[in-house]
């Protein structure tokens, strides 16, 4: 059986990985939390989080499925629910870091274009903080994965940073201007566990849709 590991970090992305598997590329702005909600969605520390923002430049590659999740179980399940296929997550430096250079800006264009190209690539998870308004960056992301039809399940992250109410308004307003339809946004947070279940099946609809 694949267990959940950390593949390796590349500079390009026209890696070859094996086993050939389902690939979603994980895609947010600097500090929106990717590092932690990955582990979350694995239910164990698989990706390291950096306190440093736009400190990573490389793609790094994580195989996800088969075995991840143990811990995740709702307590009404019957039945246990079955191991999700293996896929490669393809995690990409954030983006809009403020103090990023020019060069480290045209080698994450280039990075996330061929990310986007590859074969395999069953869709994208957007990662977007739900308490932010939408940048400049967030609009050029959307508009990208418009024009190249890009599969996007958006994950609203730090939920628990907002009461209840204001989490629900905060959703509603990033759906209407990133132009995302109701099915395509799940609030979560990685501290509390809140829509992690819901966030793991989402994608395991995307990796079986991919491969049906």
């Amino acid at each position: 059986m694949l267990r959940p590991h950390f593949v390796g970090s590349f500079p390009r992305a026209d890696v070859s990985l094996d086993p050939p598997l389902p690939e979603l590329a994980l895609i947010g702005r600097s500090n929106v939390g990717k590092s932690s909600l990955l582990n979350a969605l694995v239910g164990r520390r698989i990706a390291r989080v950096s306190r440093t923002p736009g400190k990573t430049r490389a793609l790094n590659v994580y195989l996800m499925g088969a075995g991840s999740g143990e811990q995740y179980s709702p307590v009404h399940q019957q039945e246990p629910l079955p191991a999700p296929r293996s896929y490669y997550v393809l995690d990409l430096p954030g983006y809009g870091y403020a103090k990023a250079s020019k060069t480290d800006r045209a080698a994450f264009q280039r990075l996330l274009a061929g990310c986007l190209d590859r074969a395999r690539l069953a869709g994208v998870v957007w990662l977007l903080d739900i308490r932010r308004a939408p940048s400049e960056d967030d609009g050029a992301m959307q508009d990208l994965f418009a024009a190249r039809q890009t599969r996007v399940l958006a994950a609203l992250t730090k939920s628990d940073k907002l009461p209840q109410g204001e989490r629900r308004r905060r959703e509603r307003a990033l759906a209407a201007a990133l132009r995302l339809d109701a099915d395509q946004a799940v609030v979560t947070s990685a501290r509390t566990g809140e829509g992690i279940t819901e966030l793991r099946e989402a994608i395991a609809a995307f990796v079986r849709d991919a491969v049906a």
